[in-house]
């Protein structure tokens, strides 16, 4: 039986390859604790060696990182999935089928900030559909504080601008 680290990795690495976007961090871990596999800072060490040993990538985003699974993590996954229980793939599945919609949504819109050169902020924000930007924009603010609201808001209203920038610049 393989140590309990080898086995989280390989159960992430599972999750990651059988839903067709990236989890976050948040998504990933609350699995495990729900599920009362293990506690949060032993899956942050096993997110951290997949990332260092570059079977999953990330990509970050305002507050949260997103995970999904490298060439290099599917082949470790080929070799070695049956390390699995099916028990724990079971979880996995059905946890996914409970919470799909959700998790997707989550995923959907994402907004981030930095600061540029010229001393104000660049948010970032995108609309997701699958792997693909439905939408994709930077604005420039004055000040942290606005970048920030907008990185918070964009979440609630995304699908709002959406529709307002497809009514205006389809008349």
């Amino acid at each position: 039986m393989a140590e309990p680290a080898t086995l989280y990795k390989l159960m992430i690495l599972y999750m990651l390859d059988n839903i067709e976007f990236p989890l976050s961090n948040t998504q990933l871990s609350n699995f495990f604790l729900e599920k009362d596999y293990t506690d949060y800072f032993t899956i942050q060490q096993v997110l951290h060696d997949l990332m260092h040993s570059e079977l999953v990538r990330t990509e970050s985003s305002y507050k949260n990182t997103h995970y999904a699974v490298t060439p290099a993590g599917r082949e470790t996954l080929k070799f070695f999935g049956d390390k699995i229980s099916p028990s724990a793939k079971a979880d996995i599945l059905s946890y996914f089928q409970a919470n799909k919609i959700a998790l997707k949504n989550e995923n959907a819109c994402l907004a981030d900030y930095y600061k540029t050169p010229e001393q104000d902020y660049a948010v970032h924000c995108r609309m997701k559909e699958g792997d693909r930007d439905r939408l994709d924009f930077t604005l420039r603010v004055q000040t942290k504080e606005q970048a920030n609201a907008i990185c918070v808001n964009w979440k609630n209203q995304a699908d709002d601008v959406f529709a307002c920038l497809m009514d205006i610049l389809m008349k």
